[in-house]
């Protein structure tokens, strides 16, 4: 992930929660992709360090388990740095140029110079943090299916001039549920309409009050319709199924109001989240705890990612 700012239940559903259920069928490598950061926020990266720290907190928080799992920080290893040298080499510019993220990011983020090297050439930096450590596959929404198979790409092209060295990693899919922010955009730091996952009870709460629920519902004495409210789709995640159900019915004949119903909840939200909140104050009062991890998880790392490069200078005719 991107140190870009705190987690919120977007990326929780979105990536976390999958990485949490992957960790216990393969073995996982997670890592900040702080160098990443700088392809957008290259004019301001004094934040990236701090949200480097919020970010693995987050992750311990949410139940990455550091004994099962390998967590480092992408700029600890400039063999990530090597390899995507070697593989821009190889990487025809038309394959960058027809990546669909990069013409949409152009097109949204106008207020930023995004015609840069680094901006064009992330899918590359992109292939050499994943095929370095040889994977299986990669976990992604659909939306993301397509860095992969970029990846996929150049790692055959490598193949094919140099000799069989990487697998073509698959895509493991990630079915992500319906989950909007607070004004019923696609919930982003940047829209303001974010819950994230370290708020305090009272933020949830506060943030809750401000959602969106039927918009054709201007009365208390009005029936609702819940399959229009963005409420009733958190209430689907965090409340129980009997409470869920309730709902849906006091909703439709005007049993419940919307003010009652966002307190309802975000009181079973902030039970969702008090286990990370206790968690992550667990990590936070041991600051050495996550320096640690760390520094075993970059090494551990390094190890993999030094075999092969081994592996890939011979290959290139570099050893």
């Amino acid at each position: 992930m991107r140190p870009t700012g705190p987690l919120h239940l977007g990326n929780y559903h979105g990536a976390l929660a999958n990485w949490v259920r992957l960790q216990a069928e393969y073995e996982c490598f997670f890592f900040v992709a702080d160098w990443h950061a700088l392809t957008s926020d290259y004019e301001n990266p004094a934040p990236i360090r701090g949200y480097t720290r919020e970010i693995l907190l987050d992750w311990l928080a949410a139940g990455i388990d550091p004994e099962a799992s390998t967590l480092f920080i992408q700029s600890h290893l400039p063999e990530h740095a090597e390899l995507y040298l070697l593989l821009g080499m190889i990487t025809p510019v038309p394959w960058l140029e027809r990546n669909p993220t990069y013409k949409e990011q152009i097109e949204q983020l106008q207020n930023r110079d995004l015609s840069t090297y680094g901006f064009l050439g992330y899918p590359v930096l992109q292939a050499a943090d994943i095929i370095l450590y040889k994977p299986f596959g990669v976990p992604v929404g659909v939306d993301q299916a397509p860095h992969v198979e970029i990846t996929r790409e150049i790692a055959r092209r490598f193949n094919f001039l140099y000799g069989p060295v990487f697998p073509e990693p698959q895509v493991i899919l990630t079915q992500t549920p319906k989950l909007l922010g607070t004004d019923r955009r696609k919930m982003s730091k940047s829209y303001g309409n974010a819950i994230f996952l370290n708020d305090p009870p009272e933020a949830v709460a506060a943030k809750v009050a401000t959602m969106i629920t039927d918009p054709q519902r201007m009365r208390r004495s009005d029936p609702g319709n819940p399959e229009v409210c963005n409420v009733f789709d958190f209430h689907k995640l965090y409340s129980p199924p009997e409470v869920v159900a309730e709902v849906d019915r006091k909703c439709r004949t005007a049993g419940i109001g919307c003010v009652e119903c966002k307190k309802l909840m975000a009181g079973h939200l902030n039970a969702f989240l008090e286990p990370m909140r206790a968690r992550r104050r667990g990590y936070e009062s041991e600051p050495q705890r996550l320096e640690r991890i760390i520094a075993a998880g970059n090494e551990k790392a390094r190890r993999v990612a030094q075999a092969t490069l081994e592996e890939v200078r011979r290959a290139v005719g570099l050893r």
